[in-house]
């Protein structure tokens, strides 16, 4: 491998490892090898088989993709040859489209991007934009014209009415996406393929901040906590596992060393017996913290043979419990948020969250159901719209606990800032910052009780 190729391959698996994907030394040198039998004749061929060494779970196959294309693009600076005006590049775009030809749409995003995508006029300042290049472009007008002409053709035999339709909207998303992809490797040439990564480049679904996630990334967490929760569970088991050894017990350790002439060759140690826990959690289900606790919950409820009793309250201003919402073979991850505030009464006279009211109203409604062998759970980001926190409410619950952690979804340099009451709650308990799905499994893993 020449030492630009081997240079490029540790650039990409550096940038890969930077958006969370583990990537030992073992793997790397699998990728070399990779690289080294299947050459760059092949670009298709090439990215699968870096995409077997280096990857681990489906879901990393986006990120993977898009810093792919940032390391091994289709080709190096503007495209030979003119790209002619904007109606010849949509007459051929059109058919490119109707045909479905993938090789011949990357190379239309390629002339797009260069012929329609520069802004700036001096040297230092010229860049490229697939924004720009799809507003001149409009490649979403080009439907109806690539329907008929597929019609025409015979081309669109197995599709009918709405299904065929469907066929070409795919196809003029994945120009788009095509033409986003060359825009970003031209600012890649001249800013560095590092920095584009690093900046430029969305993270994997679990390290997408829960504030700020879409409804398609908040769909693609829920398919997550299976899996998350299998792996918690055995960290869970083989923690247990270990608790239940206890330390030495010298007596009948001395006692047993009389058959080996006083020397302890066995030692004994005390049987503990640990009871399985109970944990309660109190969710804020208002405005974007909703995606937060709802990904708990289904979480939790994944874990709950973990636990001899689980609970689940959620609240805005007022707080209800909502367990039998959460129960197998009642829980739909894509509704549960809608059901939970349907079925449950979580609001009085307004629809601003209230910490103060709804901490209160569990401690004098629900106090029975956190006692000793009881671990709780806060979630939410402590705004109280200016109203009282009712510290007191905490100090009472967490009197009762065995342990009270409270896990915060915003930065913490939000903390304190505007409504927040964060500073106040976790001069009181121990307050988490909690804002992604890859810190939540950290923080379950090591702060669940065994």
């Amino acid at each position: 491998m020449s030492g630009d190729a081997a240079e490029r391959l540790t650039g990409f698996v550096a940038a890969l490892r930077a958006h969370g994907v583990r990537i030992g030394t073992g793997e790397t040198v699998d990728a070399a090898e990779a690289v080294a039998a299947l050459g760059f004749a092949d670009r298709g061929l090439l990215r699968e088989g870096l995409a077997a060494t280096l990857l681990h779970t489906p879901d990393q196959r986006r990120l993977f993709d898009t810093v792919f294309d940032l390391y091994f693009p289709y080709g190096v600076g503007a495209p030979a040859g003119d790209p002619g005006d904007r109606d010849s590049l949509r007459d051929r775009l059109a058919d490119a489209l109707a045909a479905g030809d993938r090789a011949l749409l990357g190379q239309l995003a390629i002339e797009a991007v260069d012929g329609l995508g520069g802004y700036g006029s001096s040297p230092g300042a010229d860049g490229w934009s697939s924004y720009q290049t799809l507003d001149r472009l409009r490649p979403q007008t080009l439907l109806a014209r690539v329907r008929d002409e597929m019609r025409r053709q015979g081309g669109g035999s197995g599709f009918a009415g709405r299904l065929l339709e469907d066929e070409i909207r795919r196809r003029i998303e994945e120009f788009r996406g095509l033409v986003a992809a060359e825009a970003r490797r031209r600012v890649a040439e001249r800013r560095g393929r590092d920095e584009i990564a690093r900046r430029a480049v969305a993270p994997t679904a679990d390290r997408v901040d829960f504030l700020y996630a879409g409804r398609d990334r908040l769909a693609e967490l829920r398919r997550t906590v299976q899996p998350l929760a299998r792996k918690l569970a055995t960290r869970l088991a083989a923690r247990r596992r270990r608790a239940t050894r206890g330390t030495i017990d010298l007596r009948r350790t001395l006692r047993g060393s009389l058959s080996t002439g006083g020397v302890p060759m066995r030692p004994v140690l005390r049987r503990r017996r640990p009871a399985r826990p109970e944990l309660v959690l109190l969710c804020d289900v208002s405005g974007s913290v909703s995606g937060f606790s709802d990904f708990t919950m289904l979480l939790v409820q994944a874990l709950h043979d973990q636990f001899s009793k689980v609970r689940v309250f959620a609240f805005v201003n007022r707080i209800d419990e909502v367990t039998g919402l959460l129960e197998h073979g009642r829980a739909d991850p894509e509704g549960l948020g809608s059901r939970i505030r349907a079925e449950a009464r979580l609001t009085g006279y307004h629809g601003s969250s209230d910490y103060g009211v709804a901490l209160g109203e569990f401690a004098q409604r629900y106090g029975a159901a956190v006692g000793p062998r009881t671990t709780v759970f806060v979630l939410g980001d402590a705004r109280t719209n200016m109203s009282d926190p009712n510290l007191a409410a905490l100090r009472e619950i967490s009197a009762r606990a065995r342990r009270l952690y409270w896990l915060n979804p915003e930065p913490r340099p939000l903390w304190g800032t505007g409504d927040s009451a964060a500073p106040e709650y976790a001069g009181l308990v121990a307050m988490h910052e909690c804002r992604n799905a890859h810190q939540l499994g950290a923080l379950v893993g090591r702060l669940l009780p065994i």
